[in-house]
């Protein structure tokens, strides 16, 4: 068996979700007649109102006229860590709207960019085998666009989540846009820090090739230096090895920079390394600010060394990506893009937002995350 046919099985076979089946058409072969039926919206303070509000809008359109049946396929990254609460918003949207459809994503990510896109795009063809007419995507990057178009080019409609692929045909993106995400972390950590100048040291992204991280990172430099503070990225890096690497590199910067650093964002999911470098660096009292709900990041903000997280609702944009599938198949693009107007940044990006979470309101959030079963 070939490297890609082993790490084939194991991201598609092993990670193979079933998310829901339909019960059946109705009797005289015609669209659903019952209409689609939302679980109440939790009540939290954390509650994203005005995306409850979207989901209800576009299911009010939906059930005006009996809906045609569905079979959807959600391709993740993967389906543990980060991914998970995407898992399981989509999966639970499917079941609420009585659709055939799996979630599908790694157990076991290789590290390998290239090979990750292989294999994704392997997923892709295998779900259009099986007749998928409806796909949303987490893009591992451009060479996932070939698959995606020619998808569309079958009638297949195709809506991204996370990551952005807007040199595709995809119809629809859905996720917290880059440079919006990336000034308001940028504020998060404006409001901790001691008066300029100073140095800030962001642990972001500079490669080219990743372009929601480079607007994230872009995004939050921008506020910082246009407060008086000088900022310094250090490439953020996953992998084997990688954690010690990311650590020294900030480490380092904390030691040498002119005029001595006074804080530290982490704009990715591994951002308690920034912790972990000004512990090594004798500075722990620095501030810093990170990016979604790691459970190190977690430890962090329960001892005080990280003041405020920034979460990208990954539960929400699974739990969207269906509802936005079908609303595409029975109201058409157009009319379903109309519905989502408020919280459209363009005619193809959905904004879905952040939830800034700071250190005193950790047990609140971790408690709306159990609420709805989201945990990463």
């Amino acid at each position: 068996m070939t490297r890609i046919g082993r790490r084939w099985l194991a991201a598609f076979g092993l990670a193979l979700m079933t998310a829901a089946c339909a019960s059946g058409d109705p009797a005289d072969g015609g669209g659903r007649a019952s209409p689609v039926i939302r679980r109440p919206p939790l009540e939290s303070e954390f509650t994203p109102v005005e995306l409850e509000v979207a989901i209800d809008d576009l299911v009010a359109e939906i059930n005006k006229k009996p809906s045609e049946p569905m079979q959807t396929a959600v391709l993740l990254k993967a389906v543990t860590g980060f991914f998970a609460p995407m898992a399981k918003g989509a999966t639970r949207a499917m079941g609420e709207l009585d659709v055939t459809g799996n979630v599908l994503g790694s157990l076991e990510p290789t590290g390998d960019r290239q090979l990750d896109m292989e294999i994704q795009n392997q997923q892709l063809e295998q779900v259009l085998l099986d007749g998928a007419e409806a796909i949303g995507i987490t893009p591992f990057g451009d060479a996932n666009a070939a698959a995606i178009d020619a998808a569309v080019a079958e009638g297949v409609h195709v809506v991204t989540l996370d990551n952005d692929l807007a040199t595709s045909k995809r119809a629809i993106h859905v996720g917290t846009l880059g440079r919006s995400a990336g000034a308001t972390a940028g504020e998060t950590l404006l409001a901790t820090l001691p008066p300029a100048p100073g140095t800030v040291v962001i642990h972001g992204n500079t490669d080219p090739t990743w372009l929601d991280g480079t607007d994230r990172t872009q995004g939050a430099r921008e506020v910082l230096e246009a407060a008086g503070y000088k900022t310094v990225v250090v490439q953020a890096t996953w992998g084997d090895g990688s954690e010690a690497e990311d650590v020294e590199a900030i480490k380092e910067q904390i030691e040498d920079e002119d005029p001595p650093a006074v804080g530290l964002l982490g704009l990715f999911d591994i951002a308690f390394r920034c912790a972990m470098a000004a512990e090594a660096a004798g500075k722990p009292d620095l501030p810093i600010v990170a990016f979604d709900f790691n459970p190190m990041t977690v430890d962090y903000m329960r001892q005080g060394r990280i003041k405020a997280t920034h979460i990208q609702r990954q539960y929400y944009q699974g739990y969207l990506v269906p509802y936005i599938l079908y609303g595409i198949k029975n109201l058409g693009l157009d009319a379903t893009r109309g519905v989502l107007a408020p919280r459209m940044v363009d005619d193809s990006r959905f904004n879905l937002g952040l939830d800034v979470v700071p250190a005193d309101k950790i047990d609140a959030y971790s408690d709306f995350l159990d609420i709805i079963d989201a945990k990463q």
